[in-house]
């Protein structure tokens, strides 16, 4: 069967891209703090990752200094980050379970109707568009991880297909899609970051790669790949203050 993604590596800049981000996030991942204490810097990793894409969303991302996050959004993305691991396993067999799993923790606190948790709109396109990416997803094409990541990203904040934080579930599920690809299996790249950073460009090329377009679906996958060296660099100074904390 002809790989349906396969056109995009063919795409000006993306084969080199996809390298930069994969040599990125190799060099993380060969970090000493990495090699010996990775649980620690990939939990801080999940965190910053978490409040950025709340705030990505319009939250107030800064953490309480005691008790519960009050915050509705925040404390969805962090309750998702918290369950990302335990997910994986059912990502790469039934990933429309866990689409549903996420808005669930996700959305749990911004919705009145605890019926519509979890339940994508029911209309015939976002079905099937749902449909096809759970085929990717489960094995129906063989591109680079970043370019998968990048697809399932994008078409999620295309269809927002549940209606309430589509933005942090997308992201999750693109989070999870580098780290089952073994792009990032250890979960310590924080592109979520630089989406913030660059909101405006974020936004931008998510419009154009919904248009379909060429052009449009290129600059989404080059942003994504820049995104993700970008999230290595944060992923590195996360572990180089694993290092300092552990020398003094």
């Amino acid at each position: 069967m002809t790989d349906p993604l396969a056109p995009l590596l063919d795409l000006p800049g993306v084969g080199d891209a996809v390298t930069a981000a994969r040599e990125a996030v190799d060099g993380v991942h060969a970090h000493p703090a990495n090699r010996r204490g990775w649980a620690t810097t990939a939990a801080e990793a999940s965190v910053r990752a978490a409040r950025a894409s709340a705030a990505i969303d319009g939250a107030d991302a800064e953490l309480p200094t005691g008790g519960q996050v009050a915050e509705p959004s925040l404390a969805g993305a962090l309750r998702v980050g918290e369950a990302l691991g335990s997910l994986l396993p059912t990502w790469q067999r039934a990933p429309m379970q866990v689409l549903a799993r996420l808005h669930v923790l996700a959305a749990a606190d911004l919705v009145d109707d605890p019926d519509w948790l979890g339940r994508p709109r029911g209309t015939a396109e976002v079905s099937e568009r749902l449909e096809l990416l759970a085929e990717l997803v489960t094995g129906g094409t063989s591109v680079p991880g970043p370019v998968l990541a990048a697809v399932v990203h994008g078409e999620l904040l295309s269809l927002e297909a549940f209606g309430t934080a589509d933005g942090v579930v997308a992201r999750a599920a693109s989070r999870l899609t580098m780290i089952a690809t073994g792009l990032d299996p250890k979960g310590l790249c924080v592109p979520e970051v630089a989406y913030l950073r660059r909101l405006r460009r974020y936004r931008d090329t998510a419009a154009s790669f919904a248009g379909g377009q060429p052009e449009g679906v290129s600059d989404w996958l080059l942003f994504c790949c820049e995104t993700i060296q970008a999230g290595a660099r944060e992923a590195r100074s996360i572990a180089d203050a694993s290092t300092e904390r552990a020398e003094q």
